[in-house]
């Protein structure tokens, strides 16, 4: 997988925005932020998508007189490192206790708790977890 930067609370709002109204210019991206919350400032919009640009999360294209917006990294891309880096931060890179510590915390209902079985049953999740730990085994953790 290729590396994915980090991304800041106010970077993953600006994403949620380029990945779900792709392509976007920086005025709609402020419209619908200030929208959301008054005091987002105009200037510190146009920086953080210039830095998503920069870090190579998203893309900027010219599009008439302006230029438009899109997403270079899915949000499952950069929710999948996210989440790979809190397990190895917070965890040391093991599922059980995080799993353990969440079910102590937000007590899941049966619901959820099937829905969870379900997940754990699927080969899909079985497949992602052996090669996260494969990954994890060649890069010498």
């Amino acid at each position: 997988m290729e590396s994915v930067p980090h991304l800041s609370e106010t970077e993953w709002e600006v994403m949620r925005v380029v990945w779900g109204r792709h392509p976007i210019t920086a005025a709609e991206t402020i419209a619908h932020l200030t929208r959301q919350d008054p005091f987002c400032h105009p200037k510190t919009i146009r920086t953080f998508l210039a830095r998503l640009v920069r870090t190579g999360c998203s893309t900027m294209n010219r599009r008439g007189r302006r230029y438009a917006y899109g997403p270079r990294l899915t949000e499952e891309q950069c929710a999948t490192a996210a989440t790979e880096s809190f397990l190895d931060r917070v965890f040391g890179g093991s599922l059980r206790p995080m799993l353990a510590h969440f079910v102590r915390q937000w007590r899941p209902s049966r619901r959820e708790i099937e829905e969870l079985k379900r997940i754990l049953d699927g080969e899909e999740g079985r497949s992602r977890a052996s090669e996260t730990r494969c990954r994890r085994r060649a890069s010498g953790c």
